[in-house]
């Protein structure tokens, strides 16, 4: 299950340079400044270590945070490097062979600390998947790979508590398992939303519906005249009840989840309750600007982001491209948002030992000497976010999506048969991912090539 490190130099070929150039009117200047940093994201891939993991990241970074890089991964590889083999099959991968035994994003690698919202981010990205044809297995297609963690993940809703709700963490040994969260139920509502528009199955709406009227009964989205009159979605709140001592923590992922669900709601039922709410939570999300500029407020003011926090804006970044895609009539509304940090964090993306590593304050329209995974993500989504200017929304089963689902999926399972399906598939394909290395290597002769 090791991928030779020799495919680090051969998935695409790019000049050494120092800082990112970028020209947001320019498709080929975004895509090159997008290459560029996705060459820093796979510097952290851990299958390119001896005995690493496909699909994972290396340390300190999280399960959940390798499903949201893949996320990004692939919307570079679909827009910008449609016809590069190589870096479809690493993205494929690291995509498919997470599943787990059972093909629901419950891999045994991650359950004993695997909570709700790990689970969810990970459906973010196969329904990304979904959306932009991306090459399904013919084994479990993306929509059923969805459709999976959807259903595991609704099973847990917890009436017995709060009302209802899911829980932060799955199982009872983990911290947190007491704790009802924001981010947990904002993936449902959100992967529920993507589901409804795509399968056009209103199953989905009414499940997003219930877990929108839940947040505002245990007060975790507020209306009322609180800080100044703002809209405002805290972070969650202790079970048995969670109204009683909500945390009053904003984060940005949270604004941008339930955003760019309204979003897809609202082009799916062109019901304007959903487009209102979508706008309230954009204008709110105001908080997360310093000035013009992206930041994650709560923490990076103060200098204590850690390292899940230094990736909540591509989350945020990529919500606001959907949105501005899916609600044509806030697109004046975000695309100066989009520009003006596109230009910002291409501008900090001129440190490291590669002249293009990203840093963390765009605001200083330079390198801040901060790095890691969570800033290279959260560039990329931006960046990335510009080319909405030009993309179509995404697809659906009537309108060009070709995958394929199973509304059952995820309620019954054949642990050996799976478990015996990922083993081989997993082993054949790090084999001939290290074969197409060495015969690339053989073919190029030695030429400068870095990762893309």
């Amino acid at each position: 299950m090791l991928y030779s490190r020799i495919a680090l130099s051969l998935i695409i070929s790019v000049s050494v340079t120092v800082a990112l150039e970028l020209d947001i009117e320019d498709k080929d200047s975004v895509c090159a400044a997008a290459a560029a940093i996705v060459q820093g994201e796979w510097n952290y891939y851990d299958a390119f270590n001896y005995g690493g993991v496909i699909g994972k990241f290396t340390t300190p970074y999280y399960w959940w945070q390798a499903g949201l890089c893949f996320g990004g991964m692939l919307h570079y590889f679909q827009v910008c490097d449609p016809t590069n083999s190589t870096l479809e099959k690493l993205i494929f991968d690291g995509m498919y062979i997470q599943a787990g035994d059972d093909y629901n994003y419950m891999p045994s690698n991650e359950t004993f600390v695997e909570g709700n919202d790990d689970q969810g981010v990970w459906g973010l990205t196969t329904m990304e998947a979904v959306e932009r044809n991306f090459t399904n297995s013919e084994d479990h297609s993306w929509l059923e790979l969805t459709q999976a963690i959807y259903n595991t993940m609704n099973s847990r809703w917890d009436e017995t508590n709060c009302g209802g709700g899911l829980r932060w963490q799955i199982f009872t040994w983990n911290s947190g398992y007491d704790y009802k969260n924001s981010i947990a139920n904002g993936c449902l509502f959100h992967i529920s939303a993507r589901l409804a528009r795509y399968t056009k199955n209103d199953t989905y709406v009414e499940t997003a519906d219930r877990i929108w009227n839940w947040m505002i009964s245990v007060g975790f989205i507020v209306y009322e005249d609180v800080d100044g009159g703002e809209f405002i979605i805290y972070d969650g709140g202790n079970i048995p009840t969670c109204s009683e001592k909500v945390t009053k923590l904003r984060w940005s992922y949270n604004y941008g989840i339930f955003m760019a669900g309204c979003a897809y709601l609202y082009n799916h039922t062109q019901n304007d309750t959903w487009a209102e709410r979508a706008q309230e939570i954009l204008t709110a999300g105001s908080y997360f600007f310093n000035g013009e500029i992206m930041t994650e407020t709560t923490c990076q003011h103060a200098g204590t982001c850690n390292n899940d926090q230094r990736s909540f804006r591509a989350i945020w970044a990529r919500c606001l491209s959907l949105t501005s895609i899916l609600i044509p009539h806030l697109y004046d509304d975000i695309r100066p948002y989009i520009e003006d940090n596109a230009a910002a964090a291409a501008a900090s993306c001129s440190g490291g030992s590669d002249g293009v590593t990203c840093g963390l304050d765009w605001s200083v329209k330079k390198w801040d000497g901060k790095y890691g995974l969570g800033e290279q993500m959260s560039a990329l989504e931006v960046i990335m976010a510009v080319l909405s200017k030009v993309e179509t929304a995404p697809y659906t089963s009537t309108n060009g999506g070709s995958s394929k689902g199973n509304p059952e999926a995820g309620t019954n399972t054949n642990t050996e048969t799976n478990r015996k399906l990922v083993t081989i598939t997993g082993k054949d394909r790090a084999g001939a991912g290290i074969l197409t290395a060495l015969v690339l290597l053989i073919i190029l002769g030695g030429g400068v090539w870095m990762i893309f």
